[in-house]
């Protein structure tokens, strides 16, 4: 009998594929006593499970490439630090030793011991991360009882399939995605979550918050996901079979039609030129953003140096990754961000703080680079050289006060002396830019002008600092919505302040790509988007069906409206396809 479930859209698109279940993880616990001679063969075979748990993670983190290095890998990291946390090992050995527990009831009682810990912080980014402790000690939980079942082997290992799970972890999701993943049906979930955010870059439809997924889908139901309408169909008809066929038609002559726009000019219908941009990691990114005519780099992600190998990347490592770049992008513009490591992300790099109390306001981006002056400068350094093979500007993040951007200046300054008395031939110094992703920065904007050459700002961060509202936690989903009128305020004024002072504002978050929002930043006066390469051809086929004139009189009403529900009402004639709420 067909059933069909709703759900909230995450990422579009359509899949019809067989169900495989994930349920909430269910601890298989052996709770009977260990006999003294058993004791240390029990700790070895816990000590093996982790060991191949880490194992596996290293396996997976290494299969990743370009942006999903970075999206994905941080959470592989951050699993893989869990997994050789001294407190959590220590922990275990003691309770099989002295409290003869068995390796799977220790864990247990671990994840529940951890878990009350974090349900008790009163920062909610923090409590979010649960998660990980879940999703780490169940990964160890699989190892030790995988003589029985293989259940993840096996889903790995399918084709053609729609995962329907409560979440799914972004590693996860990378790995099964390249393994015939067709879509995603979750229970909970936000279409913010990183885990959202990528299954948009993979092309993968998802829908979250269908809270009867798990107790209405069996495995092997035959499912539609429609997260064009926002639902999935169990037992679809034949009616429903023809219209997943007609999707996937049109889907196609749509590639077709937006493929022809690669080398168009990004321009509104009534011809205001438009920059796209693109955000990049590595030459895959690079060459994608040529090839679909990109106006430049908007938005290079450094970190990926500092992550992907123990110790800290070598001045010249830096150099030649910068180099490769620059010569990649033809003589188009490149921003490169300086690191942005903190606290709240894996650091194989160990410069950044451990156990900050509240690392997503802790000592992250510009301020930890400053802390590491040495680090710094080499990266800075790494940065003029590369200067030399094309245009590259230089972007801060996590700016709060001019006082910090005049430091940059300083050392770079410094940098650009040690290398010119070394023999380098320096061009002009780079331009240097802010990241307005802290509150402070967007609302004294005006103090940043004479320190800051150029504007970038970063919606992710901004909107959740301005909001006070993790995007990963699912209880706040609504609360996390970037069309909520304060953060559109800040947004505005960054925008109009920077254009009367003549510094450039690029928009670099996940608003950018988004062509629902297209309207919206067209509105408030953005020019400049910088956005993942894969989301280009969209938003310049969509910039190509609006007037900007039209639009920017209608940012009064929006920045008058009281509600994220006002915001969409009035944007709703411009995405008549595709509605905003």
């Amino acid at each position: 009998m067909r059933i069909v479930l709703s759900g909230t859209a995450a990422s579009r698109g359509m899949a019809l594929g067989r169900a495989r279940l994930v349920k909430p993880s269910k601890l298989n616990v052996d709770n009977r006593p260990l006999e003294d001679d058993e004791v240390e063969a029990e700790i070895e075979r816990l000590h093996d499970a982790i060991e191949t748990a880490r194992a596996e993670l290293v396996e997976l983190r290494e299969k990743l490439h370009g942006a999903l290095a970075r999206d994905v890998g941080e959470f592989i990291d951050a699993h893989s630090l869990l997994l050789e946390d001294p407190e959590l090992v220590h922990g275990l050995d003691d309770m099989i030793r002295k409290g003869h527990y068995r390796a799977s009831a220790a864990l247990k009682m671990q994840a529940d011991r951890l878990g009350k810990v974090f349900e008790a912080m009163d920062d909610p980014y923090l409590r979010s991360r649960r998660e990980d402790i879940d999703q780490v000690i169940g990964r160890v939980m699989s190892v030790l009882s995988r003589q029985t079942s293989q259940e993840e082997r096996k889903l790995a290992a399918r084709v053609g399939e729609i995962l329907i799970a409560d979440t799914i972890a972004p590693g996860d999701m990378a790995h099964l995605a390249g393994h015939g993943l067709l879509g995603i049906v979750a229970a909970g979930g936000s279409v913010y979550s990183h885990s959202a955010i990528l299954a948009r870059s993979l092309n993968l439809p998802m829908l979250v918050a269908t809270s009867d997924a798990l107790g209405t889908i069996s495995d092997e139901d035959l499912v539609l996901v429609d997260a064009e309408a926002g639902e999935v169909v169990i037992h679809p008809t034949a009616q429903d079979l023809t219209r997943y066929r007609n999707w996937q038609r049109e889907a196609a002559r749509e590639g077709r039609r937006l493929a022809a726009l690669a080398k168009e000019p990004t321009r509104t219908r009534d011809n205001v030129d438009i920059r796209l941009f693109a955000n990049a990691e590595q030459s895959p990114d690079v060459a994608q953003a040529r090839a679909l005519g990109a106006s430049g780099i908007g938005l290079y992600r450094t970190e990926f140096l500092f992550l992907r190998s123990k110790g800290l990347p070598s001045e010249d490592e830096q150099f030649h990754a910068y180099r490769d770049l620059v010569l990649g992008m033809g003589g188009l513009p490149c921003t490169i961000r300086t690191l942005d490591l903190g606290a709240d992300k894996a650091d194989n790099a160990g410069i950044a703080l451990r156990e900050e109390e509240n690392p997503a306001l802790g000592v992250r981006g510009v301020r930890l680079s400053l802390r590491h002056p040495a680090v710094f400068a080499s990266q800075l350094r790494a940065i003029l050289r590369a200067a030399s093979y094309g245009p590259i500007r230089i972007l801060v993040p996590m700016i709060t006060t001019p006082d910090e951007l005049g430091a940059v200046r300083s050392l770079l300054q410094i940098c650009a002396n040690d290398l010119r008395d070394a023999g380098h031939t320096l061009s002009e110094l780079p331009e240097v830019g802010a990241m307005v992703e802290v509150p402070a920065a967007a609302i004294g904007i005006h103090t940043l002008l004479e320190d800051a050459d150029f504007f970038a700002i970063g919606t992710n961060d901004l909107a959740q600092y301005v909001l006070a509202a993790d995007r990963n936690n699912d209880a706040l989903g609504t609360l996390y919505d970037p069309l909520q009128p304060a953060l559109l305020r800040l947004i505005a004024r960054v925008i109009s302040v920077g254009r009367r002072a003549g510094k450039p504002v690029s928009l670099c978050g996940e608003m950018a790509g988004d062509p629902l929002l297209t309207p919206l930043l067209l509105a408030l006066g953005l020019t400049d988007f910088s956005m993942h390469p894969g989301q280009m051809l969209e938003v310049r086929d969509r910039i190509g069906q609006l007037e900007r004139a039209r639009l920017r009189k209608l940012s009064p009403q929006l920045l008058r409206a009281r509600s994220s529900q006002e915001v969409a009402a009035l944007l709703d004639s411009f995405n008549p396809d595709l509605k905003l709420q």
